[in-house]
C-alpha cells in the first residue's frame, strides 16, 4: 500500500528534459518551450498515491525520448490558478503542450506501455520520428503539396493516388488527398476517404489536419456576406454572434489571418461565449494548417498569452 503525503520523488538525471513549474515559471517552461519540442504537463499533489506511481514512470520515457520532449511537473495545490484554467478535475491528470496549446493528455495511472505510445504520438507529431525524409516518395508528396498550393488540383490528386498506391499507409499522402479533395469542393468524398484511412494512421498529424479541414469546409456552406457581417460588428462591436459569423466568412473566404485575428478579439471580449465557441474554432483552423504555419505560431502565441496572463 502507497502512503499518502510526503513530496513527490525528484528526477534522477533529467536536467533541463524534467522541470518543477510553479504559476510564475508555467509561461516559460511550458507554453513558450513547447514552441520547440512538446512538453508534457504532470498535474500531481503530495498527497496523491497513484501520482507517485505514475510520475517516475513518465520521467523514464521522457528520458528515454533523448530530448524530442520535455516535461513540466505542476504541483495543484501550489498552483490553483492554472489548474482551474485548465480545469483539471482530478489528478493525476497529463496533459501535452505542443505549440503553445494542450495536444492530447490522459487522466489516472496507466500502464508503461500506455505512456510509451503516448510520448510516441507526440513525438511523432512533432516531427521527430516516422518522417518520410528521402524514401523516393518525399519528393513526389512536396511536388503535389505545391500544386495545390498553385490550384493544380486536378494534377495533385493524380500524384496522392498514385503514392496510396505504392504506400497505402502513407499519412502524408492520406492527408495531402484529403486537403485536394476539399480544394476542389468535393467535401463528401474527401471525407469519405478520410474515414477509410487505415486505422494505423487514424492518429497522425496529417489525418488530424485533414479532420479540421473538412469541419472547416462544412462551416463554410453556411458562412454569410463577409461585408454584411463586417458591418453587423462595425455597428456593435459586442456583437459577439456576428463577429463569430464574420470569423466563419473570412475563413470560408480564405482569408485565414485576418478570421484568425477575429476570433481573438472575440476570446479577448468574452472568453466564455457559447461555451468558448471562438477557441475551439481557432484550434480547428490552427489543426488544419501547418505547425509551422505564421498565422499559426503567432495565432496561438497571442491565444495562450491571453489563457495564461
Amino acid at each position: 500500500m502507497i502512503e499518502l503525503g510526503g513530496t513527490q520523488p525528484q528526477p534522477q538525471g533529467g536536467g533541463d528534459l524534467i522541470k518543477d513549474v510553479s504559476e510564475a515559471t508555467f509561461m516559460k517552461d511550458v507554453v513558450e518551450a513547447s514552441q520547440e519540442v512538446p512538453v508534457i504537463v504532470d498535474f500531481w499533489a503530495p498527497w496523491c498515491g497513484p501520482c507517485k506511481t505514475l510520475g517516475p514512470m513518465l520521467e523514464d520515457a521522457v528520458k528515454a525520448a533523448r530530448g524530442a520532449v520535455k516535461m513540466a511537473k505542476v504541483n495543484v495545490d501550489e498552483a490553483q490558478q492554472i489548474a482551474a484554467q485548465l480545469r483539471i478535475q482530478s489528478i493525476p491528470t497529463v496533459y501535452a503542450f505542443y505549440q503553445g496549446q494542450p495536444v492530447d493528455g490522459f487522466q489516472g495511472a496507466v500502464q508503461q506501455s500506455e505512456i510509451k505510445a503516448f510520448v510516441d504520438r507526440l513525438v511523432q507529431q512533432a516531427g521527430g520520428a516516422g518522417a518520410a525524409e528521402g524514401d523516393g516518395l518525399d519528393e513526389a508528396l512536396t511536388a503535389a503539396e505545391e500544386m495545390v498550393e498553385k490550384g493544380e488540383t486536378n494534377d495533385a490528386l493524380q500524384v496522392y493516388q498514385a503514392i496510396l498506391g505504392e504506400d497505402e499507409k502513407n499519412a502524408r499522402a492520406y492527408g495531402g488527398l484529403v486537403k485536394t479533395l476539399v480544394a476542389m469542393g468535393s467535401v463528401d468524398q474527401a471525407e469519405s476517404v478520410l474515414n477509410g484511412a487505415p486505422a494505423e494512421i487514424a492518429t497522425a498529424p496529417e489525418l488530424e489536419a485533414a479532420h479540421a479541414q473538412i469541419a472547416l469546409a462544412r462551416q463554410a456552406e453556411n458562412a454569410g456576406p463577409v461585408a454584411d457581417l463586417q458591418a453587423k460588428v462595425e455597428a456593435n462591436p459586442d456583437d459577439h454572434q456576428a463577429r463569430y459569423d464574420l470569423a466563419q466568412a473570412l475563413q470560408a473566404a480564405g482569408r485565414t489571418e485576418e478570421a484568425v485575428d477575429q476570433l481573438l478579439e472575440l476570446f479577448r471580449r468574452e472568453k466564455e461565449w457559447n461555451d468558448g465557441a471562438a477557441k475551439t474554432l481557432l484550434f480547428t483552423i490552427f489543426d488544419a494548417l501547418k505547425p509551422n504555419d505564421p498565422i499559426v505560431l503567432n495565432g496561438r502565441r497571442k491565444l495562450s498569452s491571453m489563457i495564461f496572463a
